[in-house]
């Protein structure tokens, strides 16, 4: 489980959560399926990702101009109903992942994938920063062959810049389990949490200092 009231000391020593797996567990039978494409609602679209600590995730999305709401949650793997505590031994073969229910007349699907790769050190295998392990790999979704050619598109465009291979598995959305509800919003309630301080926070005001000029006008 992640470690709510550790001191700032042993920080280094902690992370989202501790029961990590090494292994990228992505079955077959799930990287090769047909996508399943998720209906638009009041003319909002659903889009998933996954690239660490979804407490990190959702505030950096959250912050988007466009974005009506984030939901953390689980996807990626083939096990049904899991749990935080499931979903954290690895063994499910889900990571901790976010659904963003977003405007497509304000902010693309484009600039959702953008927002995903400036947003985490998109060359870390198996984990994004101290969180390490098969539920904190990195995961992009898509739901049609346009959204696959964007992704395929803005990860070409960013591959660029690094000398290493981009980690993120691009995989044919599947479905999405919504987390327990202690972890929603998590970033925004617990501010004073140590892993919120010492890493959700500095990651989301990395972020935002790259990329302004999508930002809520209330973003905090």
């Amino acid at each position: 489980m992640k470690h709510f009231f550790i001191p700032t000391f042993i920080f280094l020593l902690i992370s989202c959560g501790n029961n990590a797996q090494q292994k990228t567990v992505t079955k077959p039978e799930i990287a090769n399926a047909d996508p399943v494409e998720v209906e638009a609602e009041d003319g909002f679209e659903k889009a998933y990702f996954a690239s660490g600590c979804f407490w990190c995730v959702e505030a950096i999305y959250e912050s988007v101009e466009g974005v009506k709401e984030v939901v953390s949650g689980y996807a990626g793997g083939h096990t049904k109903n899991p749990t935080y505590e499931k979903s954290n031994t690895g063994k499910t073969g889900h990571a901790e992942a976010v659904e963003v229910i977003y405007n497509p007349n304000v902010v693309s699907f484009e600039t959702l994938v953008e927002v995903y790769y400036g947003s985490q050190d998109p060359t870390q295998v198996n984990g994004q920063g101290p969180d390490i392990g098969s539920q904190y790999r990195s995961l992009i979704f898509f739901q049609n062959e346009q959204q696959k050619q964007t992704i395929e598109k803005v990860k070409k465009d960013v591959a660029k810049n690094y000398k290493k291979p981009l980690a993120a598995e691009i995989l044919p959305f599947q479905k999405f389990w919504k987390a327990e509800a202690y972890h929603q919003n998590y970033e925004k309630n617990n501010l004073n949490n140590p892993y919120i301080q010492k890493v959700s926070i500095p990651r989301l005001n990395r972020f935002k200092d790259k990329f302004p000029d999508i930002l809520k006008k209330e973003a905090h």
